[in-house]
């Protein structure tokens, strides 16, 4: 299922790429508060991201991208002895699109795969709502990412566990 979702984002990213005249990199970072099931053991996220985009229509951007993101493990105290988790690290894997309703102001979404790269924690689908503002140069966003993982939980077998956050984050275009 994995492997079609995949194909899928890259079939789709190809057909732009045919119909498209003019397409677009931009690469950017972006810093987030963890929230939801990860926020009592994450303390951050961080991603850098980078993706090829085409003007599909009036206003309207489409294009795939990748990105790697870390949620950051916290520490903590049990009886005297500190204990730290390993951070989660994934790959997302995505289609993009963005819809400029003036010069300035976008919403856009970001769907895909995010492969596991953490021991223990399987991908799981990723998704990226956001909104900004954008130049001829640039564009600050503010989103909410999330993505559903399976995770090892040892003898206690799995648990599917949602990493999220409220992220704000900064991309450069070429």
């Amino acid at each position: 299922m994995k492997k079609l979702f995949l194909v899928a984002i890259a079939t789709v990213g190809f057909a732009f790429a045919g119909t498209a005249q003019e397409g677009r990199f931009k690469a950017g970072v972006d810093v987030g508060l963890p929230m939801g099931d990860i926020e009592d053991s994450a303390s951050f996220n961080l991603g850098a991201n980078a993706a090829y985009v085409w003007n599909v229509g009036e206003g309207f951007d489409a294009g795939i991208g990748v990105s790697y993101n870390t949620y950051f493990a916290k520490e903590y105290d049990i009886m005297g002895t500190t204990y730290k988790a390993d951070n989660a690290n994934f790959l997302p894997i995505y289609g993009t699109a963005n819809y400029s309703f003036t010069e300035n102001i976008f919403a856009g979404a970001d769907l895909g795969y995010a492969v596991g790269l953490t021991d223990g924690i399987d991908g799981g689908f990723y998704y990226q709502p956001k909104v900004g503002y954008q130049t001829e140069m640039f564009e600050v966003f503010v989103g909410y990412k999330g993505l559903s993982s399976k995770v090892d939980m040892g003898a206690f077998g799995s648990a599917t566990t949602l990493y999220s956050s409220i992220n704000l984050g900064f991309n450069y275009k070429f």
